[in-house]
This record gives structure tokens, C-alpha cells and sequence, in this order.
């Protein structure tokens, strides 16, 4: 499958930039280098200088430009060449490095990989990562050995917390509720409500901490191409969601290769949220168990099992909670197609 190329991806967490480092990027299987300038501005660059294609991320920065290792030639944040130290010092006119749209916010980097104007009203709404929001927060990010769609997919198909994520996201109640799935703003939802099931360990830390049943809840958000916003928690049966306990997952997933993705997470607790240093490790190590040791070891295995076949050809059988993943595949191969015969998203 092809990349949306005319779309907003993220490209690192805001801190991983830091003013005087180079950090380089594979984004859609284009070599790209990041950097923050000295007045704090974010900048990106194809990795590789024009002269003798030599990666820039193995120079380094003077005076807020990029410099060569091999011939010294720098370049600006714009891409243009500054500085030719050879001979009369000329600058040939083809010396410039294609640069990417970026736009901070969020706490995020997003880059823009394609030819269209970039639109910052395009960015999707993280506001719950700003510093000011009033939610605590926690972050981090995988190279994963998977397509960024099969990850998608399990993203939107949360009924297998029941089995791989089996008492500490997910109960055996859960196995039997049905997706709600609707399309709304441009956003695709893929909603479960779990009524009176055994409480998974992780909510059990949050909220009451009595293995009391509760109603529990997930409700994923699919944003084109590939950012996620799930709202999950629980509450006692019968009662309302404001007298539970609950948080948001951000899943933000950007391809390096056709095979391999940046996965940036992120989980956000509301405000007034039980502030336990204690609670938070716990908290923690649980969501290093559930990324590390349970998803990534399988979606990274369905990857080599698909590896470069096309998926609709493998004749996958659909079950009634494919109904999310199903669609959002369908939307994707939509976007590519019309973005390749030029059609305007």
C-alpha cells in the first residue's frame, strides 16, 4: 500500500528536539532530519545533502545551519545553501535540500509530507497533551516491525483485550459486546459499552480497588491517516461515567517504511485524578506489559506473516467486530486512490 502523502503525521515528541542536536527520521521511507534552531523553531530537511548524498544528520549544526561532514557545505533552515567553502565560494543554484511543513503543537512535532499546501487546521485535536490542560500526563514511543494499518487495526478492534490483554485491560464478560460504528466530522468511531463485567486490574488501581463488578467502556476515535484517541474507564454498574474512573489513550502511529512504524503514545488522567507516585509506576510498568509484551509481539508476527502480499488476497475472514478495522482500511485505500489521481481531500 501506497502513503497519504498530503496529511499531518507526527515526526517526535516536542522534547525529543533539542537546540544544537540532529535527530534523523525515516517518515513514509523518505530519509528526514530534524532540528530546533537556536530562537527554539523547529525545522526539517531531506536527510541528504545534494552534493554527494552523504546523510546531514552526520554533521552537525553551526550558527542554526547544517553543516556537511564531507565537504563543509551549510545549509539553512530553509534548505538553502549558505556556505560553500571550496574555491571561489559560488553557489551552484541546484544546491538545496527539499524541506517539510512542520507545525509544534501538543506537545508535538507534525510534519507535512506531500506537494499540497499545508493546512494547520488539518492537525487533529491532542489538546489534552498541553502543558495547561489540567491532565497528567505520560508518554513515550516504539519502533514497531509492523504496518501502520495492522496497527490501526488493532487499535479498532479492542475485543481482543479479552484474550491478549486478559486481566489486566480486558475480562472474559467483555468477549461478547459488539462495536458501535459510526462516522462523524470526518472522524471515525468505534464505540463498546460492557455492562456489569469483571473489573480488569488496571481500572480496579483507579478506581474503587474492591474486583467489584462495573460497566466498563472503550471508545476509539480514528483521525485519517493514522492518529487514534481512545476514551476508556469504568463505573459501577448502573452509575454514570462521571462517577467512575477513567482516561484517554493517544495512539499516533507514523510509517517509517511499508513495514515499520513510529508509534508515539501517550495516556492522559483527568483532572482531579488521585495524584500516588506509587499508583503512577504501577500504572506504568502495566502499560509497558500491554505495548511491549503483548501487542508488539503480535502484530510484529501478522506482519511477517502478511509481509509484502497484498491483504485483501490473503481473503482474511471478517468477523462482526472487524466492522472498524474493516472500514478504516476501506477509507485508506480510498484517500491513497484519489490523492494519486489528484483528487483534493
Amino acid at each position: 500500500m501506497a502513503f497519504l502523502k498530503n496529511a499531518w503525521y507526527v515526526a517526535s515528541w516536542s522534547d525529543a528536539l533539542k537546540p544544537g542536536e540532529l535527530l534523523p527520521r525515516k517518515i513514509l521511507g523518505e530519509d528526514v532530519l530534524l532540528l530546533r534552531d537556536s530562537k527554539g523553531q523547529v525545522a526539517a530537511m531531506q536527510d541528504r545533502c545534494p552534493h554527494r548524498f552523504i546523510p546531514l544528520h552526520m554533521g552537525r549544526i553551526v550558527e542554526d545551519t547544517v553543516e556537511c561532514c564531507y565537504h563543509g557545505l551549510r545549509f539553512d533552515c530553509s534548505g538553502r545553501c549558505v556556505l560553500n567553502p571550496h574555491g571561489d565560494g559560488k553557489i551552484p543554484a541546484a544546491a538545496r535540500v527539499r524541506t517539510y511543513p512542520l507545525v509544534e503543537r501538543h506537545s508535538i512535532v507534525w510534519i507535512w509530507m506531500g506537494d499540497q499546501e499545508a493546512n494547520p487546521e488539518r492537525i487533529p485535536d491532542y489538546g489534552v497533551l498541553d502543558s495547561d490542560s489540567g491532565f497528567m500526563t505520560t508518554r513515550g514511543d516504539i519502533l514497531m516491525q509492523s504496518n501502520y494499518i495492522l496497527m490501526g487495526e488493532n487499535l479498532l478492534d479492542l475485543s481482543h483485550v479479552a484474550f491478549l490483554h486478559k486481566g489486566l485491560l480486558g475480562s472474559d464478560q467483555m468477549v461478547k459486546t459488539l462495536p458501535s460504528v459510526r462516522e462523524e466530522s470526518g472522524h471515525l468511531h468505534v464505540d463498546r459499552l460492557m455492562k456489569d463485567v469483571d473489573v480488569p486490574s488496571v481500572f480496579n488501581m483507579i478506581f474503587r480497588n474492591d474486583g467489584k463488578p462495573v460497566d466498563a467502556w472503550q471508545n476509539m476515535r480514528w483521525t485519517p491517516p493514522s492518529c487514534y484517541l481512545l476514551d476508556v474507564g469504568v463505573t459501577a454498574p448502573g452509575h454514570s461515567r462521571d462517577d467512575g474512573a477513567w482516561f484517554f489513550g493517544i495512539h499516533l502511529l507514523t510509517p517509517e517504511t511499508e513495514s515499520t512504524t513510529h508509534y508515539h503514545f501517550a495516556s492522559a488522567r483527568p483532572p482531579g485524578s488521585v495524584v500516588d507516585p506509587d499508583l503512577d509506576a504501577e500504572l506504568a510498568r502495566c502499560r509497558r506489559i500491554a505495548f511491549a509484551d503483548q501487542d508488539k509481539p503480535v502484530v510484529e508476527a501478522q506482519q511477517r506473516v502478511v509481509g509484502t502480499q497484498e491483504f485483501w488476497s490473503m481473503k482474511p475472514v471478517l468477523l462482526p467486530v472487524d466492522a472498524g478495522p474493516v472500514r478504516m482500511r476501506r477509507s485508506m485505500e480510498r484517500l491513497i486512490a484519489e490523492e494519486s489521481k489528484g483528487v483534493d481531500a
